[in-house]
């Protein structure tokens, strides 16, 4: 599946995944069940708004989020310094998994191993129930679409759903799938639409925990590039973040995160 350059009412996407629930630290797959957002991803969401919030400063914005409660209080937590609403799309929510939802890779590789296996080789699975990957890409796609008139819009969503969502906007097909690596929790993607379509500016950008100096050892469930857009966005910023072949993956552990 590939899409040709999109006519977006909107020219910049941040494309934010909710920050860390208890599943995420476990391994459990959620899908379209709705685990809240643990002590951990609600400090994530804290401390990583009032950074978008000096990126988008004096700007058109407009914060869209999945109907799932992890996504919807990820974004509340930007909402109020923007002051804007938060837009809510239920085609932005995650990739349904199935039969998978609510069990961990541990379970699902030992109860379903031929299914674990075409996951984890980027295949589709058959059995598995869920959605089809092009239909989490098609209907995030007509989220994009029908996005109002805005210079920049925040997708507030969720891993898998982000990582089909940015492949789809750039035209790579099925066989291109996970040729980024996933979004860490409460990290974001920034892409720009230009003459030729889309194009993806930086990948998994995240705010550290106060204290975590970059290059310092991180906990697993906090993995990325060093958060930021470029030194023009914010005059004082450190640098800006690693490009897709620099970006770490994401912690093993994080089942949502690989789609």
């Amino acid at each position: 599946m590939t899409a040709g350059p999109l006519a977006p009412p909107v020219r910049r996407l941040l494309v934010w995944r909710h920050g860390r629930t208890e599943w995420n630290a476990h391994g459990r797959f959620q899908g379209q069940l709705d685990p809240p957002l643990d002590d951990e991803g609600r400090a994530q969401a804290a401390r990583t708004a009032p950074h978008l919030a000096t990126v988008l400063h004096d700007q058109d914005v407009v914060l869209v989020s999945s109907d799932l409660q992890r996504a919807v209080d990820t974004a509340g937590a930007l909402a109020p310094l923007l002051g804007v609403p938060v837009r809510v799309d239920e085609r932005l929510r995650e990739h349904g998994l199935g039969s998978w939802e609510g069990l961990t890779r541990d379970e699902v590789a030992e109860r379903h191993p031929e299914q674990y296996a075409d996951w984890l080789g980027g295949r589709p699975v058959p059995g598995r129930g869920g959605e089809a990957q092009a239909d989490v890409a098609a209907r995030a796609l007509a989220a994009v679409a029908g996005l109002p008139p805005a210079a920049t819009a925040v997708l507030v969503t969720h891993g898998g759903t982000a990582g089909r969502l940015v492949e789809a906007l750039l035209g790579l097909g099925l066989e291109h799938k996970r040729i980024f690596g996933p979004l860490g929790n409460c990290h974001w993607s920034e892409l720009a639409f230009q003459a030729s379509g889309w194009r993806l500016m930086r990948h998994n950008l995240y705010v550290p925990a106060p204290g975590q100096l970059e290059g310092a050892r991180r906990p697993a469930s906090d993995r990325g590039s060093f958060p930021g857009p470029s030194a023009t966005d914010v005059p004082d910023a450190p640098r800006s973040g690693a490009t897709p072949e620099e970006a770490p993956p994401a912690p093993v552990e994080d089942a949502d995160a690989a789609g």
